[in-house]
């Protein structure tokens, strides 16, 4: 067998137009390969045993000997040598290369039946084919050395988001994306939840005809005559866990600003709603169907909107919160007129933290950073105050010492939600982060201040945590459009989730002006939640999610605002159970005020040209009745604010009793001929329906003391 030995190629130091490489093109193998005979030394590649598996990037600050020029420097060329077979069942063998002592590479005898040919080629062109539009293409796909091949993807089509890392160079392959990112609905362990007996309870049928005649009446008369033979207490709860409230509403409470949270109290005697105004408004709700107004606080000197609000256990005090490091403490007694009382979480009784400026300063120094209060809760036996803050920290506040009595910075960026997480004892607390983690507090065990465990699984912030009050389960919404469900017991130990950084499975989404992609999502790899729902929309503002309460509803759903206008309810294996549309509810229910119309940014970036839209930041489920307060920004531009309540009323489109559904009322609950107005145009102004009939009619208007006009 002929063998033929390749001329020692020897690169020159400057650019010399005489001095030009050889490349060689291998065409006998299944896919063309370009073989480059004049390796670095220093350079060596190791075979990838599978092309799935990915390739170190090539590092640019390896000293190589290569010395690219310019095109205007010369027109030296390249030699590109074509080894072709003979015929079909010619040998696949390639030219092994060995280097020797000196370092000069040699190449083996090829076979002799393979017939080569060499071109010249002007080393521009392997310039120009690293061009920025072009080079995305070209990378390496050779196993053990450098090379020119188009890498495409399962479609065919060439990944262009790829980095580029150089011509003839290695090149990390793209992971690929799996076609369900997101966990199967419905969820296997959400199922196992809902047949265990603590999230509600399954219903069980005799017969089909009882399966088929599901409705209350039919549950009802069975009860009474006793024809159910396995009538139980469950059997009870079950006929209320099937109440969901329906879209229609009882009433819309309007406010001239926007509402940013609303929750009834444990025993459900007492709602309160925060509007922008910088006032709390307190509701007697003793009777769920008919809501009496009795009170307004106000926050002095607040920074942009009250953050939030909570009720002491036995709702005889409020505590509400803005942009501030202060938290107001009023009572919630309608014959109580005094001011209330200022808790400042910047004191901590000489714990070595500066004193804050609370209200005269605008916010309170801690170290070298200020903080402002974003969440606040009660401890279950209402002696503590916990928050979450902007320093990245979370407070716990003693009212009876009237000082923070702890301070646990154990977050990389602002803890936006906090809770406790059993309502009986306030040891364990759950804080909630942009950081995109949840953390878990014992403070039975904090001697080395860090968490008792961690809960990873969302890509993006948080923006609210509820706890059940068990000790076991707590709910969290994510920036990332997902609620999910977690498990004390599965939370990730301390140890692990040190040697994790959150910020690498997130990306740089800001959910106030911008949408949210689902073909952009990557399962988070560590995700140790046990259920995931998906539907409703996290944008805008910080919207909250809750448990379902479990005398109304037998703890059977988990729910959510939106900023689509809605309230989702799901079920605990992520199905969807049912949907309040608020938006559909409230739609142009008070005419266009342009006094009180603000412009608001959309999620896309643009200013709001003042339609009517409505994103449900809050709602809270009546603990004893099927009824939902969604408390949302509503109106036209959003520059309003709505508390829609919503009962269940078995599929009925109206109601036969009074008031009749949709009653439109002011903050203090009296009715406002002014909503009821139908604007329409006249003369390039706003004119009522009112007006317009009492024009037609020619109805002379009276004065003031009922006579008519002298």
């Amino acid at each position: 067998m002929a063998t033929s030995q390749n001329p020692e190629i020897t690169r020159s130091e400057s650019p010399d137009p005489s001095s030009h490489a050889t490349n060689i093109y291998d065409a006998t193998g299944t896919e063309g390969e370009w073989l480059d005979e004049t390796d670095d030394d220093d350079m060596d590649f190791e075979p990838s045993i599978d092309e799935s598996e990915d390739a170190e990037f090539f590092d640019p600050t390896e000293d190589v000997e290569a010395d690219f020029h310019d095109a205007e420097d010369g027109m030296s060329g390249v030699e590109i040598e074509f080894s072709l077979d003979d015929g079909e069942n010619g040998t696949q063998e390639e030219d092994a290369g060995t280097e020797t002592e000196t370092g000069e590479l040699q190449t083996q005898p090829a076979s002799a039946t393979r017939a080569r040919s060499r071109i010249q080629v002007p080393t521009q062109i392997l310039q120009l084919l690293g061009h920025a539009g072009l080079r995305r293409m070209f990378a390496n796909h050779r196993d053990g050395g450098p090379g020119i091949l188009l890498d495409l993807n399962e479609d065919g089509e060439n990944d262009a988001e790829d980095g580029y890392e150089g011509l003839g160079t290695r090149r990390k392959r793209r992971a690929r994306r799996s076609k369900t990112s997101f966990p199967p609905i419905p969820s296997e362990d959400g199922q196992r939840l809902m047949g265990g007996g603590v999230f509600g309870s399954n219903e069980f049928y005799c017969d089909n005809l009882r399966k088929r005649n599901s409705r209350l009446a039919r549950k009802l008369m069975s009860r009474e005559l006793g024809a159910d033979p396995n009538h139980s207490t469950r059997a009870v709860s079950a006929i209320s866990q099937g109440m969901i409230p329906s879209s229609n509403a009882d009433a819309i409470i309007h406010y001239n600003s926007r509402c940013y949270s609303g929750q009834f109290s444990e025993d459900g005697n007492i709602f309160f709603s925060c509007a922008q105004d910088f006032k709390v408004r307190m509701y007697d709700t003793s009777n769920p169907y008919k809501w009496k107004y009795y009170k307004t606080v106000l926050y002095p000197y607040g920074q942009w909107t009250i953050t939030d609000a909570s009720l002491s256990p036995d709702n005889k005090l409020l505590a509400y919160s803005s942009i501030r490091s202060i938290v107001c403490l009023a009572p919630t007694d309608p014959r109580s007129s005094g001011e209330p009382f200022h808790c400042d979480f910047s004191d901590m009784g000489g714990r070595g933290s500066r004193r804050g400026r609370g209200f005269n300063g605008g916010y309170s120094q801690f170290g070298v950073g200020f903080h402002v209060i974003w969440s606040i809760r009660f401890s279950g036996d209402g002696r503590e105050i916990v928050a979450g803050t902007s320093d990245h920290s979370v407070y716990v506040y003693d009212l009876e010492t009237r000082q923070s009595i702890l301070s646990i910075p154990g977050h990389n960026d602002d803890v936006n939600a906090v809770c406790f997480g059993d309502s009986l004892s306030p040891h364990i607390l759950y804080s909630g982060s942009d950081d995109t983690t949840i953390k878990v507090w014992d403070r039975r065990s904090m001697g080395d201040s860090r968490e008792a465990g961690v809960f990873m699984g969302h890509t993006e912030g948080l923006t609210y945590v509820d706890s059940k009050g068990d000790g076991r389960y707590v709910l969290s919404n994510g920036k990332d459009q997902t609620m999910k469900l977690w498990d004390l017991r599965k939370m990730m130990p301390t140890e692990k989730a040190s040697q994790l950084d959150p910020r690498r499975y997130t990306t740089s989404f800001d959910y106030r002006f911008m949408t949210y992609d689902e073909k952009n999502n990557d399962p988070h790899p560590h995700d140790c939640s046990l259920v995931t729902f998906r539907g409703h929309r996290v944008l805008k503002t910080l919207i909250r999610c809750h448990f379902s309460p479990p005398g109304s509803t037998n703890s059977r759903y988990v729910y959510s605002g939106s900023e689509d206008g809605g309230v989702y309810i799901y079920n605990m294996d992520a199905t969807l159970a049912g949907k309040v549309d608020v938006n559909q509810a409230t739609h142009h229910s008070r005419p266009r005020d342009p006094d009180l119309y603000h412009s608001t940014y959309e999620p896309e970036g643009g200013r709001s040209r003042g339609e009517w839209k409505t994103c449900v930041r809050d709602a809270s489920w009546h603990p004893n009745a099927p009824i939902i307060a969604a408390t949302s920004w509503n109106g036209w531009g959003m520059s309003t604010g709505t508390c829609s309540m919503h009962s269940w009323n078995d599929g009925a489109e109206d109601d036969e009793g009074e008031p009749k559904m949709g009653l439109r009322v002011d903050q203090k609950l009296e009715i406002d001929d002014a909503l009821y107005n139908n604007p329409r145009l006249r003369d390039g102004g706003l004119m009522s329906h009112y007006t317009t009939r009492l024009r037609s009619r020619r109805v002379v208007p009276t004065g003031d003391d009922g006579r008519g006009p002298s």
